[in-house]
């Protein structure tokens, strides 16, 4: 059976306009909800944490590691609230604590290798 050019083509234009259509769709249906929940859900995460998100340079600190790092920047700010604990890029520490004081100030606790507490940083 031979099929005119000319029926093809229209065939082939409403497929492409379909498909396009679809498309469309689906980009700015869901996806426009999405992103701006997940804008709000960033900006408040930053609210919340004064330190900004976690960097792609510094890792979450796990196990027994995290323990340590916690007790002892728990043990430099009685009363303080984990917020974080991580590997410190900037060259401060071999890690650092974020975290609130009783107050609710935002401090990075920086400590060492032997997990003993080199320096903090407070923000008022």
């Amino acid at each position: 059976m031979n099929v005119p050019k000319a029926f093809t083509v229209a065939a082939m234009s409403i497929g492409v306009a379909a498909g396009s259509y679809g498309l469309a769709n689906a980009a700015t249906g869901t996806a426009g909800t999405t992103a701006a929940s997940t804008t709000v859900a960033a900006a408040a995460s930053s609210a919340q944490q004064p330190f900004g998100g976690q960097r792609s340079d510094e890792t979450l600190l796990t196990g027994d590691t995290l323990a340590k790092v916690t007790a002892a920047a728990q043990a430099k700010v009685p009363g303080g609230t984990i917020i974080r604990v991580e590997t410190d890029a900037d060259g401060h520490a071999t890690y650092e604590a974020h975290m609130t004081d009783a107050s609710g100030n935002p401090v990075t606790v920086y400590v060492n290798d032997a997990f003993a507490v080199v320096g903090t940083e407070t923000r008022p």
